[in-house]
Parts: structure tokens; sequence; C-alpha cells
């Protein structure tokens, strides 16, 4: 059984209060980020945009088809999977390799 003294508070005034300090805190937080967006929205608009410009043209990525050695393909990931997982090219069985994007 607590007894609370005339100087403590209650529980519901510490929940409370500790709940209302975290939610102000939250509020701050976004506030500071909109004030951030809008300062850094007006330093943007003050240099003018300029595209880049590349200067050799990009080569276009091979498409499955045109693999012409896919045994060299297979060895590399097999490696790359065994580096990761910390263990032997033969301990790892690849059962089928298909393009994701």
């Amino acid at each position: 059984m607590t007894v609370l003294a005339a100087g403590n508070p209650s529980m519901g005034l510490v929940i409370g209060m500790g709940l209302g300090t975290v939610f102000v805190g939250l509020i701050c937080i976004i506030a500071i980020c909109y004030v951030m967006g809008a300062v850094i929205k007006l330093f943007e608009g003050r240099k003018p945009a300029e595209p880049p410009k590349p200067e050799k043209p990009e080569a276009e990525p091979a498409s499955p088809s045109s693999i012409e050695n896919k045994g060299e393909l297979i060895a590399a990931i097999s490696a790359v999977i065994a580096e990761e997982l910390g263990e032997s090219v033969e301990a790892i069985r690849i059962k089928s390799i298909r393009r994701i994007s």
C-alpha cells in the first residue's frame, strides 16, 4: 500500500506530463522539418538549374539474351553469394537465376 504525501504528485499527473512532453517534442521536430524544407526551397530557387551534360554516351545494359557466356555469370554470382554467406562455393547450389528489374 502506497501512501501519497502532500508533496508527491499523483501517478496520473506524472504519466500525463511524460506523454505531453513527448508529443510536444515530436510536434517541434515536425515544425523544424517544415521550416528547414522551406529554407532549402528558397536556396534552391536562387540557383539556375543546369542539366548535367554527359561526357560519354551511356552504354545500354546487356539484355539477358545477349550474355555470351552464362557460365561466367553464374560463377560470379555464386562467388558473391558464397562470400556473403561465409561458405565455400561448393557448398552453394544455385537452382535458377532470373532478372528482377
